[in-house]
């Protein structure tokens, strides 16, 4: 009896770990992810010729609210040159939170 429990406890575990694991692991977006989002979003008004973005996250506040963002930057070409930008995006939605000239 007690290993039929066991078992049945053993098959439950893994059934909500395999059906929760999508949701845990979008926590937080990859810093890859959050890039090519912000690129994404850019390219309609920017040609970007370049991107970086920190891989660790940091927080900052904006109107007295604390968020967890990556900080990253884009170039891109006009006929003055090379213009650099520098953007927060947030971990959790993707949403561009700030994008300023450097």
């Amino acid at each position: 009896m007690a290993i039929k429990r066991f078992i049945a406890g053993v098959g439950i575990g893994l059934a909500l770990g395999y059906v929760l694991r999508p949701s845990l692991e979008r926590e937080r977006l990859t810093p890859e992810r959050a890039l090519k989002e912000v690129k994404k979003t850019a390219s309609q008004a920017f040609a970007i010729s370049g991107s970086w973005i920190h891989m660790l996250p940091e927080t900052i506040e904006r109107n007295h609210i604390s968020y967890e963002v990556y900080r990253g930057g884009l170039s891109t070409t006009t006929a003055e040159g090379t213009v650099q930008y520098e953007f927060f995006v947030d971990t959790k939605t993707g949403a561009l939170l700030d994008l300023q000239l450097a």
